[in-house]
């Protein structure tokens, strides 16, 4: 069976029926299917729809993930806040505490919340884009399951730890910039793996240090701790790998040590040697644009240093500069009236999902 393009439509529904067929209240589903749906909308599909069985849906039957949210504010200052998730639905937890930023931010000009015993939160470009919705600066960042070695270390100790910006502009696409601390995430490998792939070289180490690339080894390996992915800047620091450790080190120090919560092997879902709650970390900073200039004057000199980044002198071979956010932009107006790309395997498992939560009424759409 070939690749085939389905619906935003289609897939929010299905994804948001099935959510709550897994006991997920229907609010708080419609939360998780639309980050889901938005990093397929962006083009991040690393963290889109092709995550739905294996990172929330199985953990819920696994019972290591809570399906009904309970989100906990167990202290509240003026412009803080620190949250508990109770180990629910990473998106629900990130959504509510973004909100909670937002209004502190609304008040006293910023607004900061960290959140503990968390779960995975998927896209994390998705909660500072709810900032710059209200003309707001939005930060956040994770921790999540070693994957990251150290610089000279072999061993997955740090998360990929995204550190994501969403900032304003006058343009018709906001700057943001939503990468891991590491070359690539899982994510990207699982994508790779999925489509039979070998990876670039530099982007995993085994325990001798030497690179892997078959995809689907290195799944497991990642998983078993046999292999690590690089920082940013890759291994050693000949090409600056050290920096990519660092930030990687700062993201799970905010994602951790502030609400008090797990970090570094803590964090791999595994106790006494059966699957546990991940208990992830992430930190939420809003800036309110107002409490410091005119939105629409920041907004015109964030657009103009973005133009002339992007008229600046080009490389032979390349008639274009990219700034962040203009891919994502153009994915979407490429996708929005279409969709996005199922593969045969993905395909196969929605035909799955519509028969192990009785939605028989979607297999017309995957066959």
């Amino acid at each position: 069976m070939p690749n085939k393009i389905i619906s935003f439509e289609v897939i929010g529904e299905f994804m948001v029926d099935v959510l709550e067929k897994a006991g997920i209240p229907r609010e708080d589903a419609k939360i998780v299917g639309d980050v889901l749906l938005q990093a397929d909308k962006l083009g991040f599909d690393s963290h889109g729809v092709n995550r739905l069985k294996a990172i929330y849906l199985d953990r819920i039957k696994e019972g290591i993930l809570n399906p009904v949210t309970d989100f906990e504010v167990v202290k509240d200052g003026l412009s803080t806040a620190v949250a508990d998730g109770h180990n629910g639905m990473g998106q629900v937890i990130a959504y509510r505490a973004m909100k909670l930023a937002i209004s502190k931010a609304q008040k006293y000009g910023m607004g900061m919340v960290a959140v503990r015993n968390s779960s995975h939160y998927g896209f994390a470009g998705y909660y500072p884009l709810m900032a710059v919705k209200e003309n707001m600066i939005g930060i956040t960042g994770t921790n999540a399951r070693p994957a990251i070695a150290p610089t000279f270390g072999v061993e997955n100790m740090l998360g990929t730890n995204p550190m994501t910006f969403g900032i304003p502009s006058d343009e018709e696409f906001p700057f943001l910039l939503d990468c891991a601390t590491s070359i690539t995430q899982r994510g990207k490998v699982e994508l790779y793996a999925r489509e039979g792939r070998e990876m670039p070289a530099g982007w995993v180490i085994d325990e001798n240090g030497d690179t892997k690339t078959n995809s689907k080894e290195v799944l497991e390996d990642l998983l078993a701790g046999r292999a690590a992915l690089t920082p940013l800047g890759g291994g050693g620091e000949d090409t600056g790998g050290y920096k990519g450790y660092g930030y990687a080190t700062v993201v799970e120090r905010l994602s951790a040590a502030l609400q008090q919560g797990a970090f570094l092997k803590m964090l791999m879902g595994i106790k006494e040697g059966k699957p546990a709650p991940y208990t992830l970390g992430h930190f939420f900073i809003v800036i309110d644009i107002n409490a410091f200039t005119e939105p629409d004057s920041f907004k015109k000199t964030t657009g103009d240093i973005l133009r002339e980044l992007r008229a600046s002198r080009k490389m032979p071979g390349h008639d274009r500069i990219f700034t962040a956010g203009e891919k994502e932009y153009e994915t979407w107006k490429a996708r929005k009236d279409k969709g996005t790309t199922f593969t045969t395997q993905l395909l196969e498992e929605f035909r799955g999902l519509c028969k192990t939560y009785n939605l028989p009424e979607y297999l017309p759409h995957f066959s």
